[in-house]
């Protein structure tokens, strides 16, 4: 054979060697921008433990804030009982309100709506996941507060904004996700399309539903801008009642952390680190969510 017929035969494992080879690095690189999200997130935790962990105890989590001032002694801030309280009534509400209508828009969008109607809606969604806050928080101000007053309601309303494009997207991803095969099934034994939704197709994507609701509770839990617009006047002491404005912790840290006080500056921390964990718990929870849902998607598949 010829030298140049051999040069012909080794330009494919050239190739393929120079492919291993940027394969690898941008392996790497992957590895290398993951290594440095950890580590950035290991700092921020870190830091926020360093200075908040210090102050969490019993009282901290059981009794409320205390006002300070007046004509007496200085009354001493005890706890934070009635921002984590309020936070539990405003999140809840907004996840009563987000949660179903994001899964029937997902249904009606993956199962019903024609092509054009679901590339609409899917831009819609995108753009409304993309509005800030703020703006959210000023538009139910201008919306509901002006004519009503802050409640835990308007509060609730603004956060469930901002959940209901999370919940319908990742609903809709997970609906996708679902063999043809059962639908088709389901319909040949002459199960109306409906039914088929509902009892065939919906029961598959519960995992993922839920992981996208996880996701989002953990994403609004942390928003303060909204809730300054609409449940921030709060009166002192530990209340439920969601016709009035509750107290919650991501404005009790706005807060303390505006004091001057530096007990209030440690109490901010320690409201941020339980934050965090919860955060980091509703995570893990929706992580170990989705791969069950995958996994029971696969087994529904083979």
């Amino acid at each position: 054979m010829r030298t140049g017929d051999l040069s012909v035969l080794q330009r494919p494992n050239d190739r393929l060697r120079r492919r291993r080879v940027a394969n690898r690095g941008m392996e790497l690189l992957a590895w290398l921008a993951a290594a440095v999200a950890v580590f950035f997130l290991g700092v921020v935790v870190w830091s926020v433990a360093q200075r908040g962990a210090s102050q969490l105890s019993f009282d901290f989590l059981t009794k409320p804030q205390q006002a300070s001032g007046g004509f007496g002694p200085l009354n001493v801030k005890q706890g934070l009982a009635n921002a984590f309280a309020g936070s539990f009534v405003i999140v809840g509400l907004a996840t009563a309100m987000a949660l179903p209508f994001g899964i029937l828009i997902a249904i009606y969008v993956n199962e019903f709506a024609s092509r054009l109607v679901r590339s609409a809606v899917g831009l819609t969604l995108d753009v409304l996941n993309g509005v800030p806050a703020i703006v959210i928080g000023f538009f139910v101000f201008g919306l509901i507060v002006v004519a009503h007053g802050q409640s835990a309601y308007a509060g609730a309303f603004a956060l469930a904004v901002i959940m209901l494009p999370l919940v319908a997207r990742s609903t809709i991803e997970v609906l996708a996700l679902v063999p043809d095969s059962l639908r088709e099934a389901a319909l040949a034994v002459g199960a109306p399309r409906w039914r088929t939704t509902l009892g065939i197709v919906l029961p598959q994507t519960i995992g993922g539903v839920l992981t996208g609701a996880t996701l989002a509770v953990a994403r609004v839990a942390g928003e303060t801008a909204p809730l300054l617009f609409t449940s921030s006047l709060v009166a002192t002491g530990t209340h439920w009642n969601p016709s009035q404005a509750l107290q919650t912790v991501p404005v009790a840290i706005f807060e303390l952390s505006d004091s001057a006080d530096p007990a209030d500056h440690a109490r901010a921390w320690a409201a941020a680190l339980v934050l965090i964990l919860f955060i980091l718990f509703a995570s893990l929870g929706a992580r170990w969510l989705a791969t069950r849902s995958r996994r029971k998607i696969a087994r529904a598949a083979g």
